[in-house]
């Protein structure tokens, strides 16, 4: 009996091995051959949570490992390395919203919706372009009223003498965790968390610190990096600019080596030296 050929479904649900090189948005990546391909069941990202959508692909699939699985020629499934499906993640976290899908992703859609994950909640609240926001009124606790206190014939005794210390130095307002994800020969993959310790939110940020063995900053993501010699500094993503009190946000980047990849030594946050850990 002769042998049955391949069918074109068979073909298109076999899994190749591959890496992503490039993320071009947030749904169209290029793989390590050159190819250009568009993630199958995501729709086009808006504008206003297109550089979010970037950030959240960039994290995710960068010189990672994927399993590719072609739908139509230019149009792919990718599969990470512990088999969640890429599509299914960045709809379920908020990041994109799904197209032409049902079932789970459809549930994962909808789910992050109600949850208001991501592009369902501010600044975008599901909508193509940010909304302008009124001025949101004060909801500070007006003092209280302090009541009077009863006459009394008997004069208060003179206050003791007390000897004040000064205070101690105020703690720092941040803290900085720095860490090295991976490293191959003339390059590294790192990233920052960011610590509110301070009592304020912080509104805006700029990250300094100095490399002390020549390392260079190639690709940043969740903030805007600038280099002179080896001072760097990240400037926080609109989507990453406000960090509440107690709360962290975290950025990444690859950066150039040569043999040696010592980590930096002090931080900056706006112009204030910050904890490290």
């Amino acid at each position: 009996m002769p042998s049955r050929q391949p069918t074109l479904i068979t073909e298109a649900r076999q899994n190749v091995p591959r890496f992503v090189r490039e993320v071009v948005d947030g749904r169209t990546v290029e793989l390590d051959d050159g190819q250009r391909v568009r993630i199958s069941l995501l729709a086009e990202p808006a504008v206003c949570w297109a550089a979010a959508a970037i950030a959240f692909a960039t994290k995710t699939l960068l010189v990672r490992p994927v399993r590719v699985t072609t739908v139509e020629p230019g149009e792919v499934n990718l599969e990470l390395e512990d088999g969640t499906d890429y599509a299914l993640l960045a709809v379920r976290e908020g990041v994109l919203r799904a197209q032409g899908a049902a079932g789970a992703i459809a549930e994962a859609e909808q789910r992050a919706a109600h949850e208001n994950r991501g592009l369902w909640g501010l600044p975008c609240n599901g909508m193509d372009a940010a909304p302008t926001t009124a001025a949101v009124p004060s909801t500070s606790t007006p003092p209280k009223r302090v009541q009077p206190q009863p006459a009394t014939t008997t004069p208060p005794p003179p206050p003791p003498v007390v000897t004040t210390p000064p205070p101690p130095p105020p703690a720092p307002p941040c803290k900085v965790s720095y860490w090295i994800e991976g490293q191959w020969p003339g390059g590294f993959k790192g990233g920052v968390t960011i610590k509110n310790t301070g009592r304020a939110a912080i509104n805006g940020w700029t990250l300094g610190w100095s490399f002390g063995d020549g390392q260079t900053v190639q690709q940043m993501w969740n903030a805007s990096s600038s280099q002179r010699g080896a001072a760097v500094s990240a400037t926080g993503a609109f989507y990453v600019a406000t960090i509440a009190p107690g709360g962290e946000v975290s950025l990444g980047f690859l950066g150039s080596m040569r043999d040696r990849n010592t980590a930096p030594r002090s931080f900056t946050l706006n112009g204030t030296a910050c904890a490290t850990s």
